[in-house]
């Protein structure tokens, strides 16, 4: 899903900070290589919300207009999907059934290629009204997916063929539920990196996994309090870190060894949205216990660039050239410069937002939960709004953009009966 509850109040000074020891402990990295009409796991190519340059999706739809094919979608999710090669991905839970399943549909076509029962039973009913048994996106390296779900009490993260045939399924730590469970999975050359903070006694955990044997190669355990983000890796202050916000820190790991680089005390509680970076700066946002958009530098100093009071809590950010743009749950598209935090411009969608925005070209696309999709011009000048586009009764899940082609989990309301539909839009 894109995710549910909130970040950050930075207060305090770094307890590490880089060395040049570590910068050389570290080995380079191996990237996994995708093309530009992927979108292999969460937040796209790069994680931080931006399709590949070429694209060119439609900036209008209906259920008629712009629809190159829709599949019924099994059960409720809300986590984004997923898209490499010829196929499509998305994770569904079926309550009724009590399964948590990935599902494979064809690019082309929409039909269903294959579904895997990835837990048989085991579901977890509470948390959140907002919360799904499914909101983590499925990660691909090209071979292999992988996804995290909770279940019986404890988050599991289980790798898939290509082909859907189960290959390992590694325990990351307990799980007491608070409001849910949402964290999708991180790929970093051989690793598969994924977070599970929660209020159990013990806490939650942060590690990283061989992806080809589910072994875990580095761990570190969390503090015991409920906290919701993936863990986002991120080239920034030169080099790649592990990001994680929440659990009242802000956190940095370097990828391939699990090095606590720099920790900073005093984000909130509860977090949800996945960082972005300039290169120098993160930002972390948030609404509980306060309101609070915050620029830190990544460099392990603890300095706190700016700070304001907006309310950005689900929905993560996007930066581009220098500018920040947001989209306060309420249904206010912002935009602030990177640098200073100064507001440059405020426009009204209307709507609760828990879907982050995504950018393609010089557009930026984002979906509030009544399933109205707003375009807008990513223009640090002025806020200039394209088009709104209705599809389905209620949208939780970010929208994936690549290969020119959207691709929309939305739910209909037919009747008594709550049916999810995945559209694949494209112009016609």
């Amino acid at each position: 899903m894109s995710r549910c509850l909130g970040l950050v109040i930075i207060a305090s000074i770094a307890t590490s900070i880089f060395t040049s020891d570590l910068a050389a402990a570290e080995p380079a990295a191996s990237p996994v290589q995708f093309e530009s009409t992927d979108w292999p796991w969460w937040r796209g190519p790069d994680r931080n919300g931006i399709a590949a340059a070429d694209q060119d999706p439609p900036l209008t739809w209906s259920q008629t207009e712009n629809v190159l094919w829709k599949a019924l979608v099994p059960g409720r999710g809300h986590g984004s999907v997923t898209v490499v090669g010829d196929q499509v991905f998305l994770a569904t839970a079926d309550e009724q059934a009590d399964r948590q399943i990935v599902l494979c549909y064809d690019r082309a076509t929409g039909k269903p290629s294959w579904q895997t029962v990835v837990h048989d039973g085991g579901i977890e009913r509470k948390g959140n009204k907002k919360a799904s048994q499914a909101s983590g996106t499925i990660a691909c390296d090209g071979e292999r997916l992988f996804i995290s779900f909770l279940n019986r009490g404890a988050v599991y993260t289980t790798a898939l063929s290509r082909s859907g045939e189960k290959l390992w399924r590694t325990k990351i730590t307990d799980y007491v539920v608070h409001q849910g469970y949402g964290s999708s999975p991180a790929i970093y050359d051989s690793l598969v990196i994924v977070s599970a903070d929660n209020k159990g006694e013990h806490g939650g955990a942060i590690a990283a996994l061989q992806r080809a044997t589910g072994d875990v190669v580095w761990r570190h355990a969390r503090p015991a309090t409920p906290n919701y983000p993936s863990p986002i890796i991120l080239k920034v202050a030169g080099r790649d870190q592990v990001l994680l916000t929440g659990c009242d820190l802000v956190s940095s790991f370097a990828p391939l060894i699990g090095e606590k680089l720099w920790e900073i005390a005093g984000a909130t509680t509860e977090c949800v949205t996945s960082t972005v970076t300039d290169g120098n700066v993160i930002l972390t946002s948030g609404g509980f216990p306060k309101n609070h958009i915050s620029a830190v530098r990544a460099d392990g100093s603890g300095e706190v660039v700016w700070e304001n009071n907006v309310r950005v809590y689900v929905p993560s950010m996007l930066i581009h050239e220098g500018t920040i743009y947001g989209v306060a749950d309420a249904g206010f598209a912002m935009c602030w410069e990177a640098a200073t935090g100064k507001e440059l411009w405020k426009g009204r969608l209307g709507g609760t937002f828990s879907s982050s925005p995504v950018m393609a070209g010089k557009h930026i696309f984002v979906t509030n939960e009544a399933g109205e999709t707003f375009v807008y011009e990513a223009d640090p000048a002025k806020f200039e709004l394209v088009a709104t586009n209705q599809l389905g009764n209620e949208v939780l899940a970010t929208p994936t953009i690549c290969g020119s082609r959207i691709y929309m989990r939305v739910a209909e309301q037919q009747g008594d009966l709550r049916q999810e539909i995945l559209y694949c839009l494209g112009k016609q």
